[in-house]
């Protein structure tokens, strides 16, 4: 990998740890490999399968085919993601919905 970007997944319970990958890695790869890498210090919440692991980033899910280039994150800098297992990914507008419902707000747009 030519063009490295650290991600630090931190992992639900508030435990990080640093992997490098490139702009054409996606969300799925990235799962795969923290997957198949699994720190030591995360063996109490060691997964059953990659394809339930999903990033978080600035707030929203990311689908497995977002590709960090896709993100415009920054060469060289490390960039911080969320790491959850999770089943299944949340509508794209439910959390949208359940705001306006809320604050009586709507938005204009929803990037994935």
């Amino acid at each position: 990998r030519s063009l490295e970007m650290p991600i630090d997944p931190c992992f639900c319970v508030g435990k990080t740890k640093e992997f490098l990958f490139s702009p054409n890695d996606s969300a799925a790869d990235i799962a795969k490999h923290v997957y198949d890498n699994w720190p030591m210090d995360w063996e109490e919440e060691q997964v059953s399968s990659p394809s339930i692991l999903r990033l978080i980033y600035q707030g929203r899910f990311l689908h497995g085919n977002v590709t960090l280039g896709a993100l415009k994150l920054p060469l060289g800098k490390t960039t911080v993601m969320h790491l959850v297992a999770r089943e299944t990914l949340p509508e794209p507008n439910s959390q949208g919905q359940r705001n306006r419902e809320k604050t009586g707000e709507s938005n204009c747009c929803v990037i994935l």
